[in-house]
Parts: structure tokens; C-alpha cells; sequence
């Protein structure tokens, strides 16, 4: 019988066993019904790990829900082929891929070479994880001009990954960025 975890206990990316597949959590709020009303209700953001698609739901603070046993593997990514992202174990060296669908989140970030987390749940793969930043050279962008600076605005940018962000006016083509793969936002130029 799995474990069983109280809603109020849940953190942002938990696992959850939920009607008939595995959830992440996105994230989750409290509030309550209305005025006069005392009972607090939990209101979660969840992603089907299967399908990629969020939902959101409300629960009771004494709700609880099946935790999913789940395993993190570090692993590299390889390639994409037909749609299809491939991604080898750092440990075992077996190799897995898993459709553009499951990690659609994900693909404007991902560069061949980068470090993932695959989680894994009965031994199959379910979906991959990203560091927080990644590091990506500025593919196109329209030219920055003197006197532009850090505050003053901002302007699109494609990277070498093809995801689109917007950079401040300093950022040039060829220059590596962070970026920070939960908001897909411009951190800071750091080549």
C-alpha cells in the first residue's frame, strides 16, 4: 500500500499518485471559501507527467493522497531524433527517450551535453528535469546601440536552442546568457 501524504505536507515538485497516473506538483495556494467560512482549502497547480498537461484542483487541508515512489537518475542528453529527445544514464550508461510531448517545457532549453534529472517511477522513464539555469549562446538578435543599457529596456532574442526570450539592449549576437529554465527569463551575460 503506498504512503499516504497530507495535502498540507505537499512541496512544490512532489509526486503524486492522483486518480489513474503521476502528478507533479506546480505549485499550490491557500485560501479559504469565503467570509464566515473557517474551513482552509488547498488549491494545487499539477502536471500530468504523462501528457505534460497542468491542471489545477482544490483539496481540504485533511485531504491526503498517495505518494508515488519515484527514483532521480542523473543523466546527460544526447540528441533529438524525429521527435523524439534521447537521454543516457550517468551511472549505468543505458540510454532512453521520451516524446516531445512529455517534456514540451523543457525543449527550449535543452542543448546537446546538458545535465538532466530523469525520474523515473516502476523503472520507466516519466519525464526529465532541468538545472534551474542553463547557459546559451545568443543565436539572433537585432544590434544593441551605444548608450544602451542594462535598465533602459528590452529586446527579443533567439537562442541557439531556437527558444525566444527577451534580452537587455547590451546583449549581442554570439554572447553567451544564463537563463533561467522555470520562467525562461535573461539572468545575466556571462560571455
Amino acid at each position: 500500500m503506498p504512503q499516504m501524504i497530507g495535502i498540507s505536507e505537499l512541496k512544490k515538485g512532489m509526486v503524486m499518485e492522483f486518480g489513474d497516473g503521476l502528478y507533479a506538483v506546480v505549485s499550490y495556494e491557500h485560501f479559504k471559501l469565503g467570509k464566515g467560512n473557517s474551513e482552509a482549502r488547498i488549491r494545487l497547480k499539477l502536471k500530468d507527467l504523462s501528457t505534460g498537461i497542468l491542471s489545477e484542483r482544490a483539496f481540504q487541508t485533511s485531504d491526503h493522497l498517495p505518494r508515488a515512489y519515484v527514483e532521480y537518475h542523473k543523466a546527460e542528453y544526447l540528441y533529438e531524433d524525429q521527435g523524439d529527445y534521447h537521454f543516457m544514464d550517468s551511472e549505468n550508461f543505458e540510454q532512453t527517450f521520451l516524446p516531445r510531448e512529455r517534456i514540451a517545457d523543457i525543449v527550449p532549453y535543452l542543448k546537446e551535453g546538458t545535465e538532466v534529472e530523469l525520474l523515473l517511477h516502476d523503472s520507466e522513464t516519466v519525464t526529465v528535469t532541468l538545472p534551474i539555469t542553463v547557459n546559451l549562446k545568443v543565436a539572433e538578435t537585432p544590434p544593441g546601440f551605444r548608450g544602451d543599457t542594462a535598465s533602459a529596456g528590452s529586446k527579443p532574442a533567439k537562442l541557439e536552442t531556437g527558444a525566444a526570450i527577451q534580452v537587455p539592449f547590451f546583449v549581442n549576437e554570439g554572447d553567451v546568457i544564463k537563463v533561467d529554465t522555470r520562467t525562461g527569463q535573461y539572468l545575466e551575460r556571462v560571455g
